[in-house]
């Protein structure tokens, strides 16, 4: 088999699995839940003391069952909402705070707006200093 031959094969095998995993990802990506939903939300303060909240939300997003109750609020980015306060307590940039959202003690990797809520999720954010 020529060279070029193996070089088109490489390709095509590549497309085919690039294919593949847009595939997979369209559909087993977490979707939001839809209807009612109970979620917990654990805010560590800077003072290290700890708030449960818990939350009864139709909303899709985090963000949407957050805000309207007054939980969190922040800045617009063209990412979406930067949050800065939770339960009262905004963070000091300053000294170099920031508020780390995880779920179930997993670091999350999308923000307020983008991370999808389902019915008995646990959320947590945490008062963070350091950049």
């Amino acid at each position: 088999m020529s060279k070029t031959a193996k070089k088109i094969i490489a390709v095509v095998a590549l497309l085919v699995l690039i294919v593949a995993a847009v595939f997979l990802w369209q559909h087993f990506s977490p979707a939001a839940q839809e209807g009612d939903k109970e979620l917990v939300v654990l805010v560590v303060h800077g003072d290290g003391t700890q708030n449960r909240l818990d939350v009864s939300t139709d909303a899709e997003n985090l963000r949407g069952a957050l805000e309207p109750e007054g939980i969190i609020a922040g800045d617009e980015s063209e990412y979406g909402l930067f949050v800065k306060t939770v339960d009262g307590e905004t963070a000091d940039d300053s000294l170099q705070q920031w508020w780390c959202i995880t779920k179930g003690g997993e670091e999350l990797m999308t923000g307020v707006d983008d991370t999808m809520i389902a019915d008995g999720e646990q959320y947590e954010f945490t008062l963070t200093t350091g950049w």
